[in-house]
């Protein structure tokens, strides 16, 4: 990856193993934009949902089921997805689909501003052609994700447990169905990093020295 030039670089990560952090320090030393909250604010708007909702969603492997059709208010028209009213006119609910798209195409917006770090939103996939992209993947050992997500969001390890075990599933199966590909295929990456021994700081400071950044 040439810094010289506007770059991406795109951190996927399990919840729980610190890659939002990580990819938070690496925006800052770089002197970047990060692209998550930019990016999910997007999406409440032009959707009218909640990240909960966003997130639940994709996972989903069919259309949205009729009953979630009530929490999108007003709904989306075609011309809001940037797609022609012609060719969609019988339209009456929002997919899986129009969400990868929405996100790729709000992605493709910001990186052609300038540098960014993007974290998770298929990334790795939605970049994959850039002329100058790094595809990092962040995973940990489970024992340590259960123990920051009860940290972060005051869970119990059995909630912290199975809300790792909903996210991962979902995410996964957005992943296969949108890009063909596992997420957890370290082909994917340029590095896989395992953040069992050490911290966010120390791990971005190795993603730093990789791309041949010197710290001031």
């Amino acid at each position: 990856m040439n810094r010289n030039v506007p770059f991406v670089i795109t951190i996927s990560r399990e919840i729980g193993s610190g890659g939002h952090t990580i990819g938070q320090i690496l925006a800052e030393k770089l002197n970047t934009r990060y692209c998550d909250k930019e990016l999910i604010r997007s999406l409440e708007q032009r959707f009218s949902l909640s990240w909960e909702k966003i997130e639940k969603l994709k996972g989903e492997k069919k259309h949205w089921l009729a009953d979630f059709i009530q929490f999108i208010s007003p709904l989306p028209t075609a011309s809001t997805l940037g797609i022609q009213d012609s060719e969609h006119q019988s339209r009456t609910e929002v997919t899986t689909g129009d969400i990868f798209m929405a996100e790729t195409e709000i992605l493709r917006e910001l990186a052609a501003e300038g540098s960014c770090v993007v974290a998770g939103r298929s990334g790795f996939f939605v970049f994959k052609d850039h002329p100058n992209h790094l595809d990092i993947f962040i995973t940990a050992p489970k024992d340590r994700r259960i123990r920051r997500v009860m940290r972060k969001q005051g869970l119990d390890e059995a909630s912290a447990t199975a809300l790792i075990t909903d996210i991962d599933k979902a995410r996964e199966n957005y992943i296969e169905r949108f890009a063909g590909t596992s997420r957890y295929d370290a082909r994917n990456y340029d590095l896989v990093i395992n953040a069992g021994n050490s911290d966010e700081e120390q791990i971005a400071g190795m993603i730093l020295s990789y791309i041949g950044f010197t710290q001031q």
